[in-house]
């Protein structure tokens, strides 16, 4: 079984450009490509960034038992191919997901020995705010539905393996580089 790394954390609070940092600097991991139905931002790409999915064809994907896990995350789906655990094990690879805190969840349900969750944790919701604006890739009411969301991820802190406060990025990324350093060497 592949070694799995799932970070996790509220929008805005870092999470991805921990994750590529990560994966930067650990060539021995690879990537879990997540599948959504969400419209693709400038600058990603269908295939590295995600899978991009008509909902038709995720629903068809859902019904096939394709999914490790899944949410509909407002009116959008987003899930984790169970062909993206089966790829990093033909690779001999551990897998690194970017995921939102419930499906970071799914995965320790249903790889409790395999997977460590890592939750980055954003200082303050002010912070969240300012580098959701900083993005400028959100409608004003997208920004809100996601603040709206940051209680409920946060919760879930305590469910978590690690937690990480991500005040200073560079800090932060040392931090989970420990952590992820440590689980490869297992």
């Amino acid at each position: 079984m592949a070694t799995l790394i799932v970070i996790s954390a509220p929008s805005g609070s870092g999470k991805t450009t921990i994750t590529h940092e990560i994966l930067r600097r650990h060539p021995e991991m690879t990537f879990s490509i997540s599948a959504t139905t969400r419209r693709r931002r400038e600058g990603e790409t269908d295939g590295k960034d995600y899978y991009f999915l008509t909902k038709a064809e995720f629903e068809r994907k859902l019904s096939e038992d394709a999914f490790i896990e899944h949410e509909q995350i407002y009116t959008d789906y987003y899930g984790t191919l169970k062909s993206e655990v089966k790829r990093a094990e033909r690779e001999g690879k551990a897998l690194m997901f970017d995921v939102d805190v419930k499906g970071a969840l799914s995965i320790k349900k249903q790889y409790p020995n395999d997977a460590v969750l890592i939750f980055i944790k954003p200082p303050n919701m002010e912070t969240v705010a300012e580098r959701l604006k900083g993005r400028k890739t959100e409608s004003a009411e997208t920004m809100e539905r996601r603040l709206d969301r940051v209680p409920m991820e946060l919760s879930k802190e305590s469910e978590f393996d690690v937690v990480v406060v991500n005040d200073k990025l560079e800090t932060a990324i040392e931090e989970v580089d420990t952590i992820v350093t440590k689980r490869l060497k297992r």
